[in-house]
């Protein structure tokens, strides 16, 4: 039985590993090479721990060997209110619990400022608890307005 043209003159090339379906290469990524590459939450959450955390080591030299950490949620939840953050003074740990803060703290204007001054709040009191201060004495310069 004769073959019909189209099917006897087309050449399958093998597959590559690597490449997607169509034999196209590699995707880009979405931004392309000339647009800054996209943040999550997951990526602003723990700037905004690093940079307050940085910020008090500044103002406190007692902060250097703390060691702040993200988590997504706390192992065990101890009664009825979910723990936004774990305080360890024996092992100079603090634990920030990601999604409590996120998700359960109300904003009423729930922007990209009020959420980094939000976490910024539960570093400053979950330092606070660890030195046994007042945490808005911590930053008073921080916070203070013109």
């Amino acid at each position: 039985m004769a073959r019909s043209r189209s099917a006897a003159g087309r050449v399958r090339a093998p597959r590559a590993r690597g490449r997607d379906r169509h034999g196209r290469g590699l995707r880009s990524s979405v931004t392309g090479p000339h647009l800054p590459i996209l943040r999550g939450r997951i990526d602003v959450f723990e700037t905004a721990v690093a940079d307050t955390a940085e910020y008090l080591r500044g103002q406190w030299p007692e902060l250097e060997a703390v060691s702040f950490e993200v988590a997504g949620l706390p192992r065990t939840v101890s009664g009825p209110a979910v723990d936004r953050w774990t305080v360890l003074p024996r092992e100079n740990r603090i634990i920030l619990y990601r999604l409590p803060i996120e998700r359960m703290s109300k904003l009423h204007i729930n922007d990209e400022a009020h959420q980094r001054m939000l976490i910024e709040g539960c570093v400053l009191r979950a330092v606070g608890e660890l030195l046994g201060r007042d945490p808005w004495d911590l930053a008073p310069d921080r916070y203070r307005h013109p």
